[in-house]
């Protein structure tokens, strides 16, 4: 059965401490690389896919946020009010509403290619691509397109998890059921929402993948690769340094 993305959901409430001092004053997903901010790219991206329905979960520095609605017709902003002492549970409870047919991503990359956010897809899962190499990145392992095990500590020969996921009505409710449970009434707010579907609930899931290509996609995890990847930033990655 054929499924469509009808809202998404973006993730962008946390501090960035590892891309500090530029996330002293700007917040990692309005963080300009190349001229154009992260969070741009996957807002572009996902309109070019017919996603405009969009929810922005918001904390750090979440005032200078509010130009994107401005910008982008669709474009609503939920404020995350648990950021700074709780992991990423707190933002998708937060958006715990706009889960069913939806796709959850971060604000804090670059989209290349908008394929990866198409609408269309078959099951709930992850974007995920394929590496040989050793890796420490979450790590998949898939039989008959069908996700048996994930290790948090990486490994190689797997399917390396990309912070972009679709989800059905159906598992969106169980997504929306399980953030209320731990997160609410558990107090489970150390834990990453994606643990949920991967481990203290997989036998409620199925999921499985979507294959992209590595250069798809890009991760910017700390000051230095973002002086790697934008020239403009190598003095203050070099005063930082020092």
């Amino acid at each position: 059965m054929m499924h469509k993305v009808k809202q998404a959901v973006i993730v962008a409430a946390g501090i960035g401490k590892r891309m500090r001092p530029l996330t002293l004053t700007t917040p990692k997903p309005l963080v300009k690389v190349n001229g154009k901010r992260m969070i741009d790219t996957v807002i572009e991206a996902l309109h070019v896919n017919g996603i405009t329905d969009i929810h922005i979960v918001v904390g750090y520095l979440k005032e200078q946020f509010a130009v994107l609605p401005e910008a982008y017709p669709g474009v609503q902003l939920i404020e995350n009010p648990y950021y700074e002492t709780c992991n990423n549970i707190s933002s998708l409870y937060a958006a715990r509403d706009y889960l069913e047919d939806a796709i959850i991503l971060d604000g804090d990359q670059i989209i290349y290619d908008p394929s990866i956010l198409s609408a269309d897809f078959e099951r709930s899962g992850y974007n995920a691509v394929w590496t040989d190499e050793p890796t420490d990145e979450w790590l998949m392992d898939v039989q008959d397109g069908i996700v048996q095990s994930c290790s948090r500590t990486g490994g190689a020969h797997g399917w390396q998890l990309f912070s972009i996921s679709r989800w059905t009505a159906e598992d969106g409710r169980k997504l929306k059921k399980h953030l209320e449970t731990e997160f609410a009434e558990k107090h489970n707010d150390q834990i990453y929402w994606d643990d949920l579907a991967m481990f203290v609930y997989p036998e409620e899931y199925m999921l499985g993948i979507r294959e992209m290509h590595a250069g798809a996609i890009l991760e910017i995890d700390s000051l230095q690769e973002l002086a790697e990847i934008d020239p403009s930033y190598r003095r203050l990655f070099e005063e930082v340094s020092q």
